[in-house]
């Protein structure tokens, strides 16, 4: 079966219609010093036991600092965090000055202002093409009242209400 190769460029256009949330995952580095970026990538894989999973590009400055951590935090954005997705998404520079932290578990950073947080530790790892893709344990985590931030189509969107109990994604 001869089939035509896939444009990356089109295919990044086509997933970008399902809409995801904006996460910030963070760790430590070797060196102790605080390590994060803007992921979309997020997901949950099982309520029992609590594992979530996101992906890692094997060409992204933080790469060893994530492989060599057992543990992260997944930090859910709250809608009005964009400045911190459009910070975290942006190659060097220290990503963490003028940011409000704190250490949870084993002393990883977590995000002031999200909407949730979940602190991991690194259970599986596995390849994913230009990926790697990282299985955590949810070993703590905290849900505020905030709406999240939406990423759909190459945009920010925002959470409306929907008749009834559902929510749509608003452009």
């Amino acid at each position: 079966m001869n089939q035509a190769p896939i444009d990356p460029a089109l295919l990044r256009r086509a997933l970008g219609a399902f809409a995801t949330g904006v996460t910030v995952v963070t760790t430590r580095s070797a060196a102790g010093d605080p390590v994060g970026l803007t992921v979309n990538s997020f997901n949950t894989v099982s309520l029992s036991p609590p594992l979530v999973l996101w992906s890692l590009s094997l060409h992204a400055e933080c790469f060893h600092a994530f492989v060599e951590s057992s543990y992260f935090v997944v930090n859910v954005l709250a809608a009005q965090q964009i400045p911190l997705s459009e910070r975290f998404a942006t190659k060097g520079a220290n990503k963490f000055a003028g940011v409000t932290w704190r250490k949870t578990l084993a002393d990883m950073p977590l995000l002031d202002g999200t909407a949730a947080h979940f602190a991991c530790r690194n259970m599986h790892r596995f390849p994913g093409g230009d990926h790697l893709i990282f299985v955590g344990e949810v070993i703590a985590f905290e849900k505020s009242a905030r709406a999240p931030l939406v990423y759909a189509n190459s945009g920010y969107a925002e959470l409306k209400e929907h008749a009834g109990t559902l929510t749509r994604c608003a452009m």
